[in-house]
């Protein structure tokens, strides 16, 4: 059986909200005494849930609590949820970039870490001073620094660059070099946040491998990621935080299915009651309606009918009308965005909006095949096409569409699951 390399037991973080400083002088001598005497931290009876969607009595936050896991040898753990969750902080802990308030953590072996662009980087020194510090930051010797040292940079691909200091490489290729050097640089535990989503699509790929390597030479990897396909394809196991605690601990399928039906509950909540969501509120979306060729409002849609989406609103401020903009994204089970409805993509020019009303989105023929999407609005106002959108109302994981298998090509077949129906024609020739 494989032995455990993490171990972590009651371990919690907690933080201090507001201004910068530990507390009062009476509070800091209470803790004082407390550690003298082997007692419990007072502070510690007080604080609240890391809730971000609430506002909250106490000034101290719990970003984690009672956090137990193990991790054995070899193993890929996939740690997901949503932001603010807990992730980063966790893994913060288990790289010591930062000590946990309470709780303990045992680990063997060496840990490599890349948590942000450029961790542990010094900007002034080149891409090849760069390699040398981070290995001896891990314990390597220069030799053996340099037996890696080819196939750290073919890997990274910033060969041009590697004797070029670091503050004039772009954020892909800080990224880059820095992967590279986590990983070729054999730690025994691999940690590895969201900072690949920096890294283009090819070089993702190449990561996600390289990963795969790391993990089939028995060397252990931890991985954050919103990317659930590659939490999937990766991943052994998986833990799921929600507000600072796990709520589930299995395999990763198991992690990201419980995930998921989080996000679906959660879309259960009726709209107007939600939290969650974001904006300066001159506009909030009240309710959202499927509607049918029929004008009925239904639950289920078929592929390749047509619909109607209806965003009921209530309007409190005025709203630059040439600004107004409405974007809506649909994501499949895992959590991917599927496709997206822009109004500025578009060319979409409002030309008066009432105190109440609806967005209706016209769908003439509904291409997603069999299966469960949620949907993600925002309404905003965008300056320009350069500057970023000032959002109005925005709401992640909305509303569930349920899609229905349905004759698409009216050929008497029903469409198979999973994905879009793409508007062809096929025919043979003959040469």
């Amino acid at each position: 059986m494989s032995s455990t390399v993490i171990k972590v037991e009651g371990l919690g973080k907690q933080y201090r909200l507001g201004k910068v400083g530990a507390a009062t002088l009476s509070s800091d001598f209470n803790r004082w005494i407390a550690k003298v005497r082997g007692k419990e931290d007072p502070n510690l009876k007080i604080g609240e849930v890391n809730d971000r969607t609430k506002v909250g009595t106490s000034n101290l936050v719990w970003a984690l609590k009672d956090i137990n896991f193990e991790v054995k040898q070899g193993e890929v753990l996939g740690i997901i949820g949503k932001n603010g969750a807990g992730k980063s902080t966790l893994l913060k802990i288990l790289s010591r970039v930062t000590a946990p308030t309470v709780g303990d953590i045992k680990v063997k072996g060496r840990i490599a870490s890349l948590l942000e662009v450029g961790t542990g980087f010094h900007p002034e020194l080149s891409g090849r001073e760069n390699i040398f510090l981070n290995g001896a930051i891990l314990g390597m010797t220069k030799q053996e620094i340099k037996s890696k040292f080819d196939e750290i940079v073919d890997f990274s691909g910033v060969e041009r660059y590697i004797d070029t200091p670091v503050k004039r490489y772009s954020s892909g290729m800080y990224v880059r070099l820095a992967f590279a050097v986590a990983a070729h640089l054999e730690p025994e535990i691999l940690i590895v946040d969201e900072v690949l989503a920096v890294g283009d699509a090819e070089f993702q790929k190449k990561c996600l491998g390289k990963m795969k390597d790391v993990s089939g030479q028995g060397r252990t990897v931890l991985f954050v990621s919103h990317n659930m396909a590659a939490v999937k394809t990766l991943c052994t196991t998986g833990i799921v935080l929600e507000q600072g605690t796990v709520k589930f601990n299995g395999t990763s399928d198991a992690a990201i299915d419980f995930y998921s039906t989080s996000a679906y509950n959660l879309s259960e909540v009726p709209v107007n009651e939600r939290k969650d969501r974001k904006g300066n509120g001159k506009l909030r979306i009240k309710d959202i309606y499927y509607i049918n060729h029929l004008g009925s409002r239904v639950a289920d849609l078929t592929s390749g009918e047509s619909y109607k989406i209806q965003f009921k609103f209530e309007r409190s401020q005025e709203i630059d009308l040439k600004q107004l903009t409405f974007v809506l994204q649909f994501k499949n089970e895992s959590d991917e965005v599927a496709s997206t409805i822009a109004t500025d993509e578009q060319g979409t020019v409002f030309t008066a909006i009432g105190n109440t009303g609806y967005f209706e989105i016209e769908i003439p023929r509904l291409v997603f095949r069999e299966g469960r999407y949620l949907l993600n609005f925002m309404v905003s106002e965008k300056l320009s096409f350069n500057t970023p959108h000032v959002i109005i109302d925005f709401l992640a994981d909305a509303i569930v569409m349920n899609v229905i298998k349905g004759d698409y090509w009216n050929s008497g077949i029903l469409n198979r699951p999973k994905g879009f129906i793409q508007e062809s024609s096929i025919k043979i020739v003959n040469l």
